[in-house]
């Protein structure tokens, strides 16, 4: 797992696990910032990996 590739806070599991895909983040809608400084859940990227749906 390269450092682009770690976990962050808001992931629900790791990056690159099957059945996952990548959500924008809840806590800052996808913009990276929350009131003007990087967000903590995603670390600025607007984005977090989350389980997608099934049986």
């Amino acid at each position: 797992m390269s450092m682009s590739d770690a976990a962050k806070p808001g992931d629900e599991v790791p990056p690159g696990a099957p059945g996952t895909g990548e959500n924008l983040c809840r806590a800052c809608s996808g913009t990276g910032k929350v009131d003007t400084v990087s967000c903590p859940d995603c670390k600025g990227t607007g984005k977090v990996t989350t389980g997608i749906g099934g049986g």
